[in-house]
């Protein structure tokens, strides 16, 4: 009983850890995104301005 209580305790640990790993990601992803938006952009519009 104490060895599957430890696991299910483990268990609920990981599912928090990931869950707050989860929540970190997008907020990285959007501010590289929109860099990389803004990159492209100013590419698109150097290139405009030359034809």
């Amino acid at each position: 009983m104490n060895d599957k209580d430890l696991k299910e305790t483990r268990q609920e640990r990981r599912e928090k850890r990931l869950k707050k790993k989860r929540e970190r990601m997008p907020k990285h992803g959007k501010n590289l995104a929109r860099i990389y938006m803004d990159a492209i952009l100013k590419r698109l519009k150097r290139h405009q301005a030359k034809e």
